[in-house]
């Protein structure tokens, strides 16, 4: 009961009273929370009190941390007390055994996806999930969280926050991505969603079951999440559902971004502040700082994704940074010696050679040759087309690349991320 009162107030806070006017506004907030935050987290964390001794020092290049200085320093960082080595033998017992249930101490736990690396791990505690919870529904819900709302949401791993926040008005059903996406469709067609929350591959299934007549659904709201969304899915989707596919921008680091009413993506800047390490016109890699983890602070925490800015003011009239695509890992970018090419080039060159081809995959191999992974019953003439594309794109680029084409193998696991590009120190 006390879970559900926190939900609320969190929801009501983000939805009706975190309206900034300007941007001089936003960052005037942000500027006051760092200094609250760093104050209170150098108290209780040992790791984050030596490396903001003076706390000017959270300007400092020196002090940004990623995954790896995380997973390194976690015994210290965290302020919960918890060791890395019992936290990450409870979360992957949940996900062998699929029941996310189980605390630590109290406190939830999890593992990432694990496509840049290693696998991170995440802690929170009761009162951050709903906090979490009430922020994400405020920010996501087609209406009032009064009106009765039937919820389904496609995830790799459950949270059981979700069953305490089922009642009359909102209804929560997980669907595991690890289980026969048959099966799914089937619970998913009885459901009868209101709000539809899946990865892009996942929503792919569902559109293509809507137009053969396996299922015949509704939703007031479809939200692409955990995965990029590229173009095709989404116009894919757009056109059988007949409405804005919307994007939820969420890490295991925290909920970073999500769509506005015209489905234009915006970064929470109410709950986070964001540094951006600029690798190109428009493109940054966000270096974020999350004013609501304590259990595990994220400070300076730079992430491996590439975000495009779009600088156009938003109809919503959000002052929040506006995003254009999120395009990508930093992994998936092909350097050839000291020339780099962003993956979203390769992906709309491929696709504008050929719309009619969905499933494919560059890997880089090394500084001179890739490989493209493509279905094996493509027609010569679409085959091709794309290695003009391509051919075309690396000449621009001053570059001679052996492009050795390949039969294309579908993953089946729902639960990865769909790369159709690949860059050569990419282990995943």
């Amino acid at each position: 009961m006390v879970e559900k009162f926190i939900i609320l107030f969190f929801y009501l806070k983000a939805k009706y009273f975190c309206k900034y006017k300007s941007r001089v506004s936003i960052e005037k907030m942000q500027k006051k929370k760092i200094h609250k935050f760093l104050k209170k987290i150098c108290k209780i964390s040992p790791f984050y009190a030596r490396l903001y001794e003076n706390l000017s020092d959270f300007e400092s290049e020196n002090n940004i941390i990623d995954k790896k200085i995380m997973l390194k320093n976690f015994d210290s960082l965290n302020t919960a007390g918890l060791k890395l080595e019992e936290v990450t033998e409870v979360a992957q017992k949940a996900e062998d055994s699929r029941d996310f249930s189980p605390k630590l101490h109290n406190y939830s736990v999890g593992l990432s996806s694990g496509t840049s690396g290693n696998r991170g791990v995440f802690v929170t505690s009761d009162f951050e999930r709903a906090m979490w919870c009430g922020t994400i529904l405020a920010k996501i819900l087609p209406w009032s969280i009064f009106r009765k709302t039937k919820i389904a949401f496609f995830l790799r791993a459950n949270n059981n926050l979700y069953e305490t926040v089922n009642s009359n008005s909102l209804l929560f059903k997980f669907f595991d991505l690890k289980k026969d996406y048959n099966d799914n469709l089937k619970e998913l067609n009885d459901f009868k969603p209101d709000l539809l929350i899946a990865p892009p591959a996942m929503l792919n299934i569902i559109a293509d079951a809507q137009n053969e007549k396996i299922i015949s659904i509704q939703p007031a709201k479809i939200i692409s999440v955990a995965d990029v969304l590229y173009d095709d899915t989404k116009s894919k989707i757009e056109k059988t559902f007949k409405q804005i596919v919307h994007q939820v921008y969420q890490a295991t680091e925290g909920f970073l971004g999500c769509t506005c009413k015209y489905g234009n993506l915006h970064l929470n800047e109410d709950i986070l502040y964001v540094k951006k390490k600029y690798i190109g016109e428009h493109r940054f890699i966000p270096i974020i700082t999350d004013f609501n983890r304590i259990t595990q602070p994220v400070i300076n925490y730079e992430l491996n994704d590439i975000l495009i800015e779009d600088l156009t003011p938003c109809p919503c009239g959000s002052h929040f940074t506006r995003i254009s695509k999120i395009e990508g890992r930093c992994d998936d970018i092909l350097k050839f010696n000291d020339t780099v090419i962003f993956p979203d080039f390769i992906v709309r060159k491929i696709l504008q050679a050929d719309t009619s081809i969905e499933k494919f995959r560059l890997v880089q191999v090394d500084d001179k040759s890739v490989d493209l992974y493509l279905l094996p019953d493509i027609s010569e003439t679409s085959k091709t087309a794309v290695l003009k594309a391509l051919e075309d794109l690396f000449v621009q680029h001053n570059l001679k690349i052996n492009i050795c084409v390949k039969n294309f193998s579908e993953n089946q696991d729902l639960t990865k991320k769909r790369k159709r590009v690949q860059g050569k120190n990419d282990k995943s």
